[in-house]
């Protein structure tokens, strides 16, 4: 068939003009009925106008006419995802690849379809093993990058990406907004701001952009830049999809509850609904709404749906933690016995002022508060929260995983080694100020005591303490990013357990190893600030408490706060979070048996104060 024939088809299908394109196909294969490049040209035309069953039947023709082409196996694959036959699909990419091992859009198109299948392990597998055909593309280190962070895989996350300001600008724009959306799934969204604004200064006009831009903005704490996007995604409405319309509208509920609109925030949200049926976050938002305007039983009711919804999803990364009779808090850290400690050699170890202060405590009890205030010091310099001590612990069981049973095993060089890639791991996150002592903001860092005082023995560590309710109330409201903490607050009985679980644990280990802590009540603080300031400026050895008072003013001038309660510390200290759970007495009353030791052990009345 002449070439300026299937130039006009080809031309055809890539204008818009599937239908045309398919009138000229069958016209010429009358007379040439098993010519290849006809019928594939036949298949991108029904492809193109959205004919999916008569496009996959025209594709499987292919493949059984040439059944030794890798291209006729891949677009087969590709029309088998979009028609939802996923199962099919991964055979048709894998029979593409087996023609072709080199074929490297197979390979990442396998990666993303094993991701919408939630096979998130396979295909982390497959995209880091393409990544030895080409290791510098970002066509395979983004979505390789995304299939880590839905891995927990974090670090393997951030060593991917990080070479992303050398990619941008990128010549595809799906691709650079893929690249923004796992920056923000890895947690530094600060580098996404500057993609997305990239991306909208040369192509102005995308609602997706747009959308998580401004989604972004809010959750930098510029209010004022997001409110600013509004009305440009307002004149695109007429082009927006379903989906992009409802996730405007989102936005719009998240800028009320940041200007304390709690009844528009109700409207907005009641009115458009969630986003798909597996759309958990809708519903934590909702529920928020709902307790800020006293509805307690509809903000149960929402958060209930919201934690099904956010479980089920969330099970494909980490089953273990879901399965029957899991650890409501599962112990990923070594542990040590006082048998353990007492054959533990002495060892060189850096004083105070060169050891981290350790901020540390159960999550949602005031853990942020204190990092910010100790931040706003010249004499300190905090982080974003980072698990430094999990990923050496990932070095140890790499080297030998029986060092995990007893710490004691480590020799000088080994604290040595670990300390230092402690630091680097620092730098790596941030631009060490070696005139400051280094704050160092975990809340479950205080599973890994036993690790923290086999390297840093003569550290200062604050430990977080709140009314368990207000604890458990505040952390089932949120969606962590911790696959564990999810499974955690499946339930207020399972949240219960996780919090004793882990204070016992806790108290065990200062029993057995003594370090230097201080305990630092959410209440007492609040109570009265400066007393508190004070009271810790004494404790971590710093000459002047007034700079921690200022820490609203300080927080409001940081690019970036990386915890759910971003947008309560910049503002001033206030009483907003104590005896919150009062309101769901009923609901907390199934688990007051479990918390009563913990309440107890910290000072707390089990009843509500008058």
């Amino acid at each position: 068939m002449p070439s300026n024939k299937i130039d006009e088809i080809a031309h055809a299908i890539t204008s818009g003009r599937g239908h045309q394109a398919e009138m000229l196909c069958r016209s010429e294969l009358i007379s040439q009925p098993d010519d290849e490049n006809l019928l594939l040209l036949l298949a991108m035309s029904v492809h193109h106008q959205g004919r999916l069953h008569e496009a996959v039947a025209a594709y499987a023709k292919l493949t059984r006419l040439w059944p030794e082409s890798s291209v006729h196996w891949n677009n087969y694959g590709i029309v088998l995802a979009d028609a939802g036959a996923r199962d099919e699909a991964r055979q048709a990419y894998l029979r593409a690849i087996a023609l072709d091992p080199g074929n490297l859009p197979t390979r990442t198109q396998l990666g993303g379809l094993l991701m919408a299948m939630h096979e998130y392990a396979e295909a982390r597998k497959v995209l880091l093993d393409t990544l030895v055909f080409d290791p510098d593309s970002p066509l395979i280190r983004i979505p390789a990058a995304r299939a880590c962070a839905l891995c927990q895989d974090i670090n393997g996350a951030v060593a991917l990406l990080k070479p992303w300001r050398y990619w941008t600008p990128l010549h595809d724009d799906a691709l650079q907004l893929e690249l923004a959306q796992v920056l923000i799934m890895r947690n530094d969204v600060p580098a996404a701001a500057e993609v997305l604004e990239e991306l909208l200064g040369r192509n102005a006009g995308q609602p997706d952009v747009m959308l998580l831009l401004a989604s972004v903005y809010e959750r930098l704490n510029r209010l004022t830049d997001a409110q600013a996007m509004l009305p440009g995604i307002s004149r695109m409405s007429a082009a927006m999809t379903d989906e992009q319309i409802n996730e405007a509208e989102h936005l719009r509920a998240s800028l009320a509850m940041r200007d304390l609109d709690w009844n528009m925030a109700r409207q907005i949200l009641e009115r458009c609904g969630s986003q798909g049926p597996d759309d958990f976050a809708h519903h934590f938002q909702l529920g928020s709404v709902y307790d800020k305007l006293g509805m307690t039983r509809e903000a149960m009711e929402t958060l209930s749906v919201a934690h099904r919804l956010e479980i089920s999803e969330r099970r494909f990364a980490s089953p273990q933690f879901f399965a029957a009779g899991a650890s409501a808090m599962p112990l990923t850290a070594p542990d040590a016995s006082a048998e353990q400690y007492s054959r533990w050699p002495k060892l060189a170890a850096p004083p105070m002022s060169d050891s981290p202060i350790l901020i540390v405590g159960f999550p949602r009890s005031g853990t942020t508060l204190l990092e910010q205030m100790l931040d706003a010091h010249p004499g300190l310099q905090s982080m974003d929260e980072n698990p430094f001590f999990n990923s050496l612990a990932d070095v140890l069981v790499q080297h030998d995983p029986r060092i995990m049973d007893d710490l004691g095993v480590l020799r000088q060089f080994d604290c040595d080694e670990l300390r230092k890639r402690y630091h680097e791991m620092v730098g790596e996150r941030i631009r060490r100020n070696w005139d400051a002592r280094l704050v160092d903001k975990n809340p479950l860092n205080m599973q890994w005591l036993p690790m923290i005082h086999r390297l840093f023995p003569e550290a200062k560590i604050i430990l977080a303490v709140r009314h368990p309710c207000d604890v458990l109330l505040s952390c089932y409201m949120q969606s962590f990013r911790s696959t564990i903490l999810v499974a955690a607050c499946g339930s207020l009985e399972r949240l219960a357990r996780a919090y004793v679980q882990t204070m016992q644990c806790w108290l065990e280990q200062v029993g057995i190893f003594n370090p230097d802590v201080m305990v630092s009540r959410y209440e007492d603080l609040v109570d009265d600030f400066p007393a508190q300031s004070a009271r810790i400026a004494r404790f971590l050895e710093l000459d002047d408490p007034a700079p921690l008072m200022a820490f609203d003013q300080h927080a409001l001038k940081k690019s970036y706060i990386a915890t759910p309660s971003y947008s309560q510390v910049i503002e001033p200290i206030n009483r907003k979070g104590i005896a919150r759970w009062h309101k769901y007495r009923e609901y907390f009353e199934p688990v007051l048996p479990i918390l009563e030791p913990m309440i107890r052990h910290w000072g707390y009345p089990m009843e509500p104060v008058v």
